[in-house]
Order: C-alpha cells, then structure tokens, then sequence
C-alpha cells in the first residue's frame, strides 16, 4: 500500500535547523525509501541499510536471479531434504509459522503453487482452471513446513510445496533498517519499504507523524484518512494493490490458502498499527482473509496492536485502540462504524 506523509510543517527543521535527507533505491521488487530527520554523523547508514536489505532479499526470494536464495533451495528439495539456513531466513519462517496458527491458516506461506498459477502482477497472469486449483490445494499446509531450531534447518515435507515469503519478507527487512539507524544514533526517521512504514519516536517538534492512508478506489497518492503513528509501524493488504482483470472481472492477489481463489468476505483493505514490520506484514493478510468479524476479533486479543478494515461499500471499522487522537477519516464518504468488539 502506498503511503504519504500529511501536514508536515517546517517546525521540525526550526527545532534544530536540520533539513530531512532522504535516500531511494528499488529493493525487494519495490521502492525502499529512508528518511531521516536528525544530524548524520553516519555518512555509510544508508548504504548499510540498502546492502542489509539485499542480503536478506537474495536469502529469501523466489525470483530465479538469485540462485543462492534459501528459499529456492528449500523449495527445490521439498519432499527429499532439510536445508540449512541463516538464522534470518529461519526467523522468518518460525514467524510465519506463528501467523498460519494464529490466523487459522489464513496466513500461509505455503501458497506458493497457487500463487504460480494466478502469477498476478506478472505479464503472464491468468486465471486458472478449476482442475489446476484443485491439484495444487493439497499442497497449500503451514503443517507440513518442518523447522528444526537447534540445527537451523527446514523441510517442506510434500514434493511440489513451495514457499513464498512474499507477504513476510518485506516486514522483516523494514524492521531490520530500523536497527541500523537505531545503531547509528539516529532518533527520527521513516523507513518506508514499498508499504512498510515504520516511524522512529515522534517528530522533532513532539508531535506525531501522520501518514495519509490510501483510498482503495482512487489512484495511489489519495488517502480517505490520516493515521498517526509514534514509534510504531503501519502495514496495509488490499484488493486494490495486485490484480488481474479478465472478461471484466477483477481477480485480487490475497489468494485463501483454503480455495485456492481470491479472498471475497466484503473487504478492500486492513491496515494494521503495531511496533513490528514483520507482525503487522502477517497480521494484515490473516486478518483481510479472516474476513472483518473474526480478524477484528484476532486484533482485539494481541497486545499493542491495532487496525482499521475497510469494506467495499466504504464503511470503515477500528479496533479499540483506535480513537480521534490517532486516526481521522478525511474523505466523507467513508463513513467510521461504532465499534463491534470493543475491549481488549
């Protein structure tokens, strides 16, 4: 999802006259912006932080450029072998391992075979036949990936399983960036890779930072609300973000891990507030395909951690947490529900 900074001033550079520097580059198959807001004394933090999340990109793609990828040696050994990884790639996976159990499956990173049928947001995008969903369910089961933490090992036991840490990954190296300027002294700043944003601390001046939220129907850039946000990440899963248009109808790429097909519970979009990347990256997957009753309800029982769900006739929901202090709607037609599952 694609977020925008709103209703900056020029307070925070009055503070101590520092202007933010910001560095770009395209990363893990996405723009990964870094801005930071106080005195560089670390001229190498950027480039640190770019070549960190490389390192963890070539561990855990699936695109054939990088053949030494953990991910693709795992996958190519499924049904044979454990495959020995790095400790960051072992993380990830535990991780995800986590959100399958805690999602109730919703979250699965062994969608990998249905995501290569539907190939959405690849020229060779298609809707596959019944037949070919059908085969390839069987081998869609968070159960069936093995870790064994003490040997820093895995196995995916079924032949023709596949991992696809597409929707993990990124989290995880946002969080990973974070480090690296916390490391080097730096108190405020934005990471934003390709959705991901993390925010260290308040502004300069004390207050929050507010990021625009993206407007599921209007091009990226427009927002229906403001989310403020200190030291804390916002992460988004939308039907708008990835799609494939055949024969007039929209296909989405938030695949249910249970048919095979893209999620259709009512929802556009959930966005999801907490302090880590890599929670709110599986978090908000689950809790889009768990539908806005039982995902409102997974939110409700996790500690600092919050989010808002928009439906598709654009009624917006909010967990407990969320109140006018930190998020506002700023397009009326958008309209805030009362609340369902108030109370954590």
């Amino acid at each position: 999802m694609t977020f925008s900074l709103v209703g900056c001033s020029d307070t925070e550079t009055k503070v101590k006259e520092i202007e933010p520097v910001a560095e770009t580059t395209f990363l893990m198959g996405t723009v990964a912006k870094i801005t930071i807001y106080d005195e560089i004394k670390d001229k190498e933090v950027f480039q640190r932080i770019f070549d960190r999340i490389t390192d963890i990109e070539r561990r855990m793609t699936i695109n054939n450029e990088y053949p030494e990828s953990e991910i693709i040696r795992l996958n190519d050994a499924a049904g044979k072998d454990f495959i020995k990884l790095s400790s960051d790639t072992f993380f990830v996976l535990e991780k995800a391992k986590y959100f399958s159990e805690l999602s109730q499956g919703k979250f699965d990173i062994t969608v990998g075979p249905i995501v290569k049928l539907w190939n959405i947001g690849f020229p060779d995008a298609r809707v596959p036949g019944k037949d070919e969903i059908t085969k390839a369910l069987p081998l869609v089961d968070h159960h069936e990936l093995i870790l064994d933490k003490e040997n820093l090992t895995a196995k995916l036991n079924q032949p023709g399983m596949k991992l696809d840490l597409g929707a993990i990954a990124k989290g995880y190296a946002a969080d990973e960036a974070v480090k690296i300027l916390k490391e080097a002294g730096i108190e405020h700043a934005i990471v934003n890779l390709g959705g991901n944003v993390i925010v260290i601390n308040k502004k300069l001046d004390g207050s929050l930072w507010r990021l625009g939220l993206q407007d599921p129907y209007e091009p990226r850039g427009d927002s229906m609300g403001v989310v403020l946000l200190n030291d804390q990440t916002l992460v988004s899963s939308g039907t708008y973000e990835r799609y494939l248009e055949e024969n007039g109808k929209i296909y989405h790429h938030l695949l249910d891990p249970d048919t095979g097909y893209p999620g259709d519970n009512g929802l556009i979009s959930v966005s999801i507030i907490t302090k880590e990347s890599v929670n709110a990256d599986g978090l908000s997957t689950g809790t889009f395909l768990l539908g806005l009753d039982k995902g409102m309800k997974l939110i409700e029982e996790l500690p600092d951690t919050e989010a808002v769900f928009i439906t598709t006739d654009k009624k917006v929901y909010v967990t407990s947490g969320v109140n006018e202090s930190n998020f506002e709607i700023t397009d009326p037609t958008y309209i805030l529900q009362p609340k369902i599952n108030a109370g954590k």
